[in-house]
């Protein structure tokens, strides 16, 4: 949402995101600065991470690293959010990433269970049904910029455990 009613968000670039540590935090180390979709950009980055990561992290640990990055992911957000005058501005791809780090380190370790997390994943985030659209309208700041994409990540993981069984 705008700060201005009517106007239109400013788009970051390089040097915006260079000129903090929480805007590079916040903007995914620039995979939220893709032109088209780039909740769906930071989410596929967040995998090759974990991809590459998973060769000397546990996925025990990558629990870790999905909570600790939720918390950071709330002050760089928030930070990033404030500097920008956007509330949630779609470059703002922290969130996807740390929710979708707990989503694989939950899944099993196989490719068809990870692309099923990616789809699911994205579809709770970009549709937001109930209560995840409740919660990206209720909780504002960092703490909101994080909560809709960690339920988007429990609701995925909640439905892929469904359909195991």
């Amino acid at each position: 949402m705008d700060a201005v009613p009517g106007t239109r968000a400013p788009q970051p670039d390089v040097r915006f995101m260079m000129a903090r540590l929480s805007h590079c935090v916040a903007l995914g180390l620039g995979s939220g600065l893709s032109p088209v979709a780039p909740g769906t950009v930071g989410t596929l980055w967040a995998w090759a991470v974990f991809a590459i990561g998973s060769l000397w992290i546990d996925p025990l640990a990558w629990l870790a690293i999905a909570l600790v990055g939720g918390l950071v992911g709330i002050w760089a957000g928030g930070r990033t959010a404030h500097d920008l005058g956007v509330a949630d501005h779609g470059a703002i791809v922290c969130d996807e990433i740390a929710a979708f780090w707990l989503v694989l380190a939950v899944l099993p370790a196989t490719p068809g269970w990870h692309l099923a997390g990616f789809v699911v994943f994205r579809l709770f985030d970009i549709v937001k049904p109930p209560p995840i659209g409740w919660m990206d309208r209720t909780f504002s700041g960092g703490f909101g910029i994080m909560a809709d994409d960690f339920a988007a990540a429990f609701a995925t993981l909640l439905v892929l455990a469904w359909w195991q069984h």
